[in-house]
């Protein structure tokens, strides 16, 4: 199973909508997946399910991450780096089911010129430790706000290359 997770707990945000971009990409190949947005977290994620407890309202959330065994996450740039949202969100998910031993794809954004390159190696890092084994080919898409159109698609030749090559590769990764 395919899950693309939505690094933000932002309403309405850039991620979500590259997010669905990638789904869509993916069913195209014949591919199903699912997106799962930050914003889905329980508004307690905070006190309710890290440092081993577990909330019923998280259970679904962690099921869904322990069955997927691919993961593509969009990372908006925040600060800098990475949201904090989606580092508590890893801290978040069973240690070692969640996340050891499987693949992954980053694509990273930012509305500025770099396309988050230092949240994406932050977030590397991260994948790292957990022994999550990313796709060597990651995506930065700067001025996100410039690249989707209108139809909330990506328009732009070298970011419909470069996000077709990236797909192709997690497919066959």
């Amino acid at each position: 199973m395919i899950t693309i997770i939505v690094g933000t707990n932002r309403k309405n945000s850039n991620s979500l909508k590259v997010a669905a971009y990638y789904k869509r990409q993916l069913e195209k190949k014949g591919f199903g997946s699912e997106i799962l947005s930050l914003e889905e977290l329980p508004d307690n994620f905070i006190v309710s399910d890290l440092y081993g407890a577990r909330s019923e309202s998280f259970q679904p959330i962690q099921e869904r991450i322990t069955m997927t065994t691919k993961f593509i996450f969009v990372i908006p740039e925040y600060n800098g780096s990475f949201p904090g949202v989606l580092k508590m969100f890893i801290d978040g998910c069973l240690f070692p089911d969640s996340f050891v031993g499987k693949k992954a794809a980053l694509v990273g954004i930012s509305s500025g010129k770099y396309g988050n390159i230092r949240g994406v190696e932050h977030f590397t890092g991260v994948c790292h430790y957990l022994n999550l084994h990313t796709l060597p080919l990651r995506i930065h898409i700067p001025y996100i706000n410039q690249e989707l159109n209108q139809d909330v698609e990506f328009h732009k030749e070298d970011t419909l290359r470069f996000t077709n090559q990236q797909i192709e590769e997690f497919l066959q990764f």
